[in-house]
């Protein structure tokens, strides 16, 4: 009877992405390669399936704790799969992720864009996993990487770079993904232009470190972002994340002048103390920083910024967290991410001196996460009364749909046929948790709807 429910899942595989939204591009790219091959596909592992991959993260010991849950559970809905694992957690201890029951072929950060040239070409278990993983030093390939939720054609991620040169010494990633690269802005505006035809009218563009883009190429970011704003049809471009001291005045103003680039801005603090900033290695210090979030806010005082934190570095003091705690209550931000810090193998950070108790850093997390909620709660607030720019995505639940803003906003309205995927302006009446809720003052008719071939699509101006 297994046997014949294997047969039955034949060409299928199951994937699983733990990470950021450049694992996610990684990872849709991974499923093309599958389709092109006559799979069916699924983001969802449990279900039955000939091939289980999954794609890891190792920034958290979380992350790599997660790895060994998911190899389990997709083993339970499919005990004859195929499994592979690629991707950070796999560069960096490949051995360990061989030694999990099941795990058939593990490969490295150069190696996982070819998975077909490594794997059994009928996909069978053998008794022993095999390894492929070089080393990250010779890792200088790009593999291309953009993704979307199946069945929607609101919102891409479009990978444009790869690695990082920076040191800081709590991070893995430059041992995970090698040194900094780019796709060429040929290459990226191809795939952007791809991406809008298929009917997407956001953009998301992600790398491990976007701000870096083209260093190495006589290019840079805002190159990049001038040739692609002009890429016909792409009606919003966000960036996932940038470094604040690659946030340059010459980029920033281009950035809010722009018609295509949203005012929504992600920026890692990871802390408010000068001491631990210096300990983390980052390249500024907290007046920079602030200077730098202010000078946003008067140059456009609605615009949505993020903010990422860790807590209980070594060496933080309950004096060192007061003055990261003081100094994001007193920023215009409108969110955090706040992450408790982990030790990570074979980084500075796990030699240093002064580790905090982890009952320390969880009630520091939690303080963060308060504080966190207080600043969402009142940059939603601040919209109330107005009107703003929403871009449906496809689903929705009791009667409402949600979008997103420009300024990165979740807002529903009550639903209308044929909404998805379209823009509308909306003003804004009130904020429940972390959405707000409004009317549709007038639509976008010059929004087309579909792949991005089809006909105009127009809809009614609410009275």
């Amino acid at each position: 009877m297994r046997r014949q429910l294997f047969l039955l899942f034949m060409k299928k595989a199951v994937f699983h992405t733990l990470g950021c939204k450049l694992n996610y591009a990684e990872t849709s790219s991974f499923m093309r390669q599958f389709r092109e091959r006559g799979f069916t596909v699924s983001d969802t592992i449990a279900q039955p399936a000939q091939v289980c991959v999954v794609n890891t993260c190792t920034v958290t010991e979380k992350a790599d704790r997660e790895c060994r849950q998911i190899v389990r559970r997709a083993r339970r809905h499919s005990p004859d799969a195929y499994v592979i694992v690629v991707g950070c957690y796999a560069q960096l201890d490949p051995e360990v992720i061989a030694s999990i029951e099941g795990v058939d072929l593990v490969l490295g950060s150069s190696e996982k864009f070819a998975i077909f040239d490594y794997a059994d070409k009928e996909f069978r278990k053998e008794k022993t996993p095999r390894i492929y993983v070089s080393p990250i030093d010779e890792a200088s390939g790009f593999g291309t990487g953009y993704s979307f939720d199946e069945g929607r054609r609101t919102r891409a991620f479009l990978k444009v770079q790869d690695g990082c040169d920076y040191s800081c010494s709590f991070c893995t990633i430059p041992l995970a993904r090698g040194e900094s690269r780019s796709q060429s802005i040929d290459e990226s505006v191809r795939q952007a232009e791809m991406l809008v035809g298929e009917g997407f009218k956001e953009i998301v563009l992600t790398g491990v470190n976007v701000g870096d883009y083209g260093s190495k190429d006589g290019t840079s970011l805002l190159d990049l972002l001038r040739t692609l704003e002009q890429v016909p049809g792409l009606r919003r471009l966000r960036i996932s994340s940038i470094e604040p001291n690659l946030l340059t005045d010459e980029l920033l103003e281009f950035w809010i002048s722009s018609e295509v680039l949203v005012p929504h801005f992600h920026i890692p603090l990871q802390s408010g103390s000068d001491d631990i900033l210096r300990r983390m290695r980052r390249r500024y210090m907290s007046d920079y920083y602030g200077n730098l979030v202010h000078k946003i806010c008067r140059r456009e005082p609605d615009a949505g910024i993020g903010v990422d934190v860790i807590v209980g570095f070594p060496g933080e003091t309950e004096e060192h967290f007061e003055d990261t705690y003081r100094f994001i209550v007193d920023l215009p931000i409108s969110y955090l991410h706040v992450f408790t810090y982990s030790e990570r193998d074979n980084t500075p950070a796990m030699e240093y001196e002064g580790k905090v108790d982890p009952a320390d850093r969880s009630r520091r997390t939690k303080m963060l996460r308060i504080l966190s909620e207080k600043k969402r709660r009142a940059f939603m607030q601040r919209f109330i009364g107005k009107e703003v720019s929403v871009l449906f995505e496809e689903s929705f639940k009791n009667d409402y749909i949600n979008g997103l803003t420009k300024e990165y906003l979740r807002v529903a309205v009550p639903y209308h046929e044929g909404i998805e995927n379209t823009e509308a302006t909306v003003r804004i009446t009130s904020v429940n948790g972390e959405v707000a809720y409004g009317d549709i003052i007038q639509w976008d008719t010059n929004l087309s709807k579909g792949n991005g071939a089809g006909q105009s699509f127009r809809l009614p101006v609410i009275q």
